[in-house]
């Protein structure tokens, strides 16, 4: 293979185009960390949670008027896409906990697991049902002109030019300040405190008084929360939705969380910008055919030399 010269300019367009994709996936993997820490599930489900979010937000954009004749103001159009996907989102969440993962929470672990890949064909055969099998798309090229990929930062600095779009600019920082807020959530609120109580002891947890059953219920609506805010950003970027793009995303999303350590925070948004910029550096340097096999051979590569993670602990046994 060919080796290409080094371009600053195509390295600088790379490396946004995996931190906007490393966004995503992060906000994907909190969710994958944060139940399994409650309830060491791996859920399946999530991905396609995620892939709801994007069509609850293409519906409030178009029947709202957009993206060719938007009847309110572009910031707070955007704003009630992103809070109507995220509350969606996390009442689907909650309706899934009650009604499919909580009769099996005494079950072996085989059994939500199970139940967890068939919740996510179910959600995404459902789709396809109510929403036809054709790709829809957000059109935000069309969105106020253009601003969305009109404004941004454009610039060249010694040589190197950057184009950041104001999309990608409001993707990373949503994500980051979403970041930022679930882990004071779970560090300084009596919420989280409860939820850290949880995830370390959930007989123990209950035996304190904590209502267990709640702090479960919370922390599926706010994962799934952060699955719709995902949804809506994918489509914002890449415009592109349909009922098969969950499944995949959430793969590489619990790839994310195995890379940053399973039931770390902080290690799931560490693991989804390095999955997001792996991605997008592989596809650019080498071939778009391979991107998949790089990312899932991370995976492989971290459950062979490093299960724990780059920030996850080894797990306490109890005897």
């Amino acid at each position: 293979m060919e080796l290409l010269a080094f371009d600053p300019s195509f390295f600088v367009d790379e490396l946004t185009a995996g931190l906007t994709l490393g966004a995503v996936y992060a906000l994907i993997a909190l969710g994958y960390t944060m139940i399994y820490g409650i309830l060491k599930l791996l859920n399946f489900a999530h991905g396609d949670v995620y892939m709801i979010g994007a069509y609850i937000g293409y519906f409030v954009l178009t029947g709202l008027g957009g993206p060719l004749a938007p009847r309110v103001p572009l910031v707070p159009l955007i704003l009630l896409m992103f809070l109507v996907a995220m509350v969606g989102c996390g009442l689907l969440g909650v309706v899934i906990e009650r009604f499919a993962y909580r009769p099996l929470r005494n079950a072996p672990r085989i059994a939500p697991l199970i139940t967890a890949l068939g919740i996510s064909f179910f959600l995404e055969s459902s789709a396809q049902l109510l929403f036809g099998a054709q790709i829809r798309s957000y059109d935000t090229f069309d969105l106020h002109n253009s601003v969305l990929f009109v404004k941004g930062i454009h610039t060249t600095v010694h040589g190197v030019r950057i184009d950041l779009s104001l999309v990608r600019i409001i993707v990373i920082l949503s994500a980051v300040v979403l970041m930022l807020a679930l882990t004071v959530l779970v560090r300084k609120t009596a919420l989280g405190k409860a939820m850290r109580a949880t995830s370390y002891d959930r007989e123990a947890a209950a035996m304190m008084g904590i209502d267990v059953d709640r702090v479960i219920v919370a922390t599926f609506f706010i994962a799934s929360a952060l699955a719709g805010a995902a949804g809506v950003m994918v489509g914002l970027v890449f415009q592109q939705v349909s009922n098969f793009m969950g499944f995949q995303a959430g793969l590489k999303a619990f790839t994310a969380a195995v890379v940053g350590g399973i039931g770390n925070v902080p290690g799931a948004m560490l693991g989804g910008f390095a999955v997001g910029l792996a991605e997008s550096f592989a596809e650019g340097y080498w071939s778009s055919t391979f991107k998949d096999a790089i990312v899932f051979g991370l995976l492989i590569a971290f459950m062979l030399l490093r299960p724990t993670g780059l920030l996850g602990t080894p797990a306490i046994q109890k005897v």
